[in-house]
C-alpha cells in the first residue's frame, strides 16, 4: 500500500517541514493541514506548507489515509480524541513526538480499531512555528518508527517508505528502548542546556552582563539547544520522565567521579574521558549525521 492523502495535524517546524517534503518528493500525495492557532493557519498557507489549509481539523482529516499528528506530545491525546470522528477507519495514525510510549498509549485511548504506528523523526532546529519548516529537514535524518505489537505489516512498510521518500533513513524499534535511547541522545542534553543557560542567566547580574558578552563557542552552542521550543520540551521531560529521570541519575554519578578527578588532580581520568569523548564525536561526523556548520547546517535553510 501507499498513501495518496495525508493529513497534517500542526503545522510548525515539524508539520511544515512534512508538508514542504511531501509536496517537493512525493508530488502526487494530496496533503491538507490544521493548526488550532488561527495566525499559524493563515501563515502556512501563505507560505504553502500544505495544498490545503483547513479551518478545522475535522476537515484536514476528512479522507485521509495517513494523519500525522505534529502537536506536543501532551497534548496528543486531546487534539486525537476531538478528531476520532472524522478519521476514516481505515486510515494509519502516526506522530512525530520524542516520547514514543506516552503517545502511542494516548493514540490507542483516543482512537480505538485505528492503525497506529507511532514514529519520531529525529530531526529539528532550535526554531518553531510556521516559518521555520523547510522540506530538506529530514534528509539523511532517521526516522525511528516504534510499531505496537500485532501491527499489520504492510501499513508499517507503507509508512517506513513514505519517511523513506523523504529523505530520512528508517529504523524499527521497541517505543521503550526508543524512550531510553532518546533520553541519553536528546532528552539529557536538552536538560542540561537549558540548566547551563539558566545559570548563567542568575549570574548575568553578578558579572556585569560579561557571561553573555564573552560567551564562547560551548556556551553559544548551549543556548542554541536551550532556545528550542518550551512547551515542546516541557511535554517531552513530563512523558518521558522515567527515563529522563534514569539518565539524569547516571549522569550525576558520572559528573560526580569527574568532580572528583579535577578535585585531587587526576589528570589521567580527565584525559581518558575527554580521549573517548573526542572519538564519540568524530564517529557522529563519520556517520554522517553532522557536520562543521551548527545544526548539521540547517540554519542554512530554515526561515
Amino acid at each position: 500500500m501507499s498513501f495518496e492523502r495525508v493529513a497534517i495535524i500542526g503545522l510548525g517546524l515539524l508539520g511544515g517541514s512534512i508538508g514542504l517534503a511531501v509536496q517537493e518528493s512525493l508530488p502526487g500525495v494530496a496533503t491538507t493541514g490544521w493548526d488550532r492557532d488561527p495566525a499559524t493557519r493563515a501563515r502556512a498557507a501563505e507560505r504553502g506548507l500544505v495544498g490545503t489549509v483547513c479551518e478545522t481539523g475535522a476537515e484536514a482529516v476528512a479522507d485521509a489515509d495517513l494523519v500525522i499528528f505534529c502537536v506536543p506530545v501532551g497534548a496528543i491525546g486531546e487534539v486525537a480524541t476531538e478528531l476520532a470522528s472524522a478519521i476514516p477507519a481505515g486510515a494509519v495514525i502516526s506522530d512525530v513526538g520524542s516520547s514514543k510510549q506516552s503517545v502511542a498509549e494516548a493514540l490507542a485511548k483516543a482512537l480505538p480499531g485505528h492503525a497506529v504506528i507511532p514514529a519520531h523523526p529525529v530531526a529539528g532546529t532550535e526554531r518553531s512555528g510556521p516559518d521555520a519548516g523547510f522540506a530538506s529537514l529530514f534528509h539523511n535524518r532517521w526516522c525511528i518508527i516504534t510499531p505496537p505489537e500485532g501491527a499489520d505489516e504492510a501499513k508499517v512498510a507503507a509508512l517506513s517508505a513514505f519517511w523513506e521518500a523523504l529523505g530520512a533513513k528508517v529504523e524499527l524499534m521497541d517505543a521503550q528502548h526508543h524512550d531510553l535511547v532518546l533520553a541519553v541522545t536528546s532528552h539529557l542534553p536538552h536538560l542540561i542546556a537549558y540548566t547551563i543557560v539558566g545559570t548563567a542567566s542568575d549570574l548575568e547580574g553578578v558579572t556585569q552582563s560579561e557571561v553573555i558578552k564573552y560567551s564562547a563557542g560551548g556556551f553559544r552552542d548551549f543556548t542554541r539547544i536551550a532556545a528550542s521550543d518550551p512547551t515542546m520540551w516541557r511535554d517531552v521531560f513530563l512523558t518521558n520522565k522515567d527515563a529522563v529521570l534514569e539518565m539524569l541519575q547516571r549522569f550525576s554519578e558520572d559528573l560526580t567521579a569527574l568532580q572528583r578527578a579535577i578535585r585531587w588532580g587526576d589528570g589521567d581520568t580527565l584525559f581518558d574521558l575527554f580521549t573517548r569523548t573526542r572519538a564519540i564525536r568524530r564517529s557522529i561526523i563519520a556517520e554522517g549525521q553532522d557536520d562543521a556548520r551548527p545544526d548539521f547546517g540547517r540554519s542554512d535553510h530554515a526561515g
